[in-house]
C-alpha cells in the first residue's frame, strides 16, 4: 500500500507528486479538511491574501492551506506551465509551507471555455481544522490524460489529438485510475468520495454509464466546461471527501 509522507506543521499528509502540487492530501487524526469556494474566480495575489485572512481568522497556520482549485485564462505551452507555478510556488515557500522543490499542496488548474478570467486566480481551497474524532477527509489533485514527472505532457498524454467519442473515453479511463491511485494513499477509493468533478469541453455522456458502475459519481457530477492546463490535454478530473463546504461571495 502506498503511505502518504506527513505535513505535520499542517496537520495533514499527503501524497508524493511533482513540483507544481502533491498528487493529493488526507486530514491527520484529530483534524478534517474544509473548503470553501469563491462565488467567482479571484486573482492569484489577492486569493492568497484572502485565504490568509481567513486562516488567520481560524486562528489556524498559513501551513494548514492544503489544497486549490485554481482557474486559468487559457492553457499554457509547457515554458508558460512552468513560469507560473514558479510564481505560485514563491508564495507556498514564504509560508513555509514548500521546501526546495518538494510541495504537499494539492491543485487542480483548469481554464475555462467560456468567460474565462482574464488572470490566473483561486476557484476554491481547503485547510486543515481541528476535529477530534472526524470521519477520515481527503482532496485529490486534478489530473489530466498524461503521466506526471516523466517528460513533457504532449508526447506522453493517451491518444494526442484525438477528440472522438472512443479517444476521449480512453483518456477518461487513465485519468480514473489515476484518480484510485492518488485515493490509495488514504486507503480509499471512488465509494469514499463526496464530490467528483470532470473538466473537458467534449461529450461526456457516452461513458456516464461506466462512471456511474464504477462508482464514480455516486454523488452526481459536476462537469465544468474547461480545458485542462496545458496545451494538447483534452480531460481532466478531481475528487475529494469532505464534509464542510462553505462559498464565500465575491463582490464587484
Amino acid at each position: 500500500m502506498n503511505k502518504p509522507i506527513v505535513m505535520e506543521a499542517g496537520s495533514y499528509a499527503y501524497a508524493p507528486g511533482v513540483f507544481q502540487y502533491s498528487a493529493g492530501v488526507g486530514a491527520l487524526p484529530g483534524y478534517e479538511i474544509e473548503r470553501v469556494r469563491f462565488s467567482r474566480a479571484v486573482p492569484l495575489a489577492d486569493g492568497f491574501a484572502r485565504i490568509k485572512a481567513h486562516l488567520e481568522g481560524l486562528g489556524r497556520p498559513l501551513t494548514a492551506f492544503c489544497a486549490c482549485e485554481l482557474r486559468s485564462p487559457a492553457p499554457f505551452d509547457e515554458a508558460g506551465f512552468e513560469a507560473f507555478n514558479r510564481v505560485y510556488a514563491g508564495t507556498l515557500t514564504d509560508w513555509g509551507i514548500m521546501s526546495g522543490a518538494e510541495n504537499p499542496v494539492a491543485r487542480s488548474n483548469v481554464c475555462p471555455e467560456v468567460e474565462p478570467p482574464s488572470q490566473p486566480g483561486f476557484h476554491a481551497f481547503c485547510y486543515t481544522v481541528e476535529s477530534p474524532g472526524a470521519a477520515p477527509t481527503f482532496a485529490i489533485s486534478g489530473s489530466a490524460e498524461s503521466p506526471e514527472g516523466v517528460g513533457n505532457y504532449r508526447d506522453c498524454a493517451i491518444r494526442p489529438g484525438e477528440t472522438s467519442a472512443e479517444a476521449i473515453e480512453l483518456k477518461a479511463d487513465w485519468v480514473l485510475g489515476e484518480m484510485q491511485r492518488r485515493m490509495s494513499y488514504f486507503g480509499a477509493g471512488w465509494s469514499d468520495t463526496t464530490a467528483a468533478q470532470a473538466y473537458t469541453v467534449f461529450d461526456v455522456h457516452p461513458f456516464i454509464d461506466k462512471l456511474a458502475r464504477r462508482h464514480v459519481i455516486g454523488n452526481g457530477l459536476s462537469w465544468h466546461y474547461c480545458r485542462p492546463p496545458v496545451v494538447g490535454l483534452d480531460y481532466e478530473m478531481d475528487c475529494r471527501r469532505i464534509f464542510r463546504e462553505h462559498v464565500v461571495e465575491v463582490s464587484g
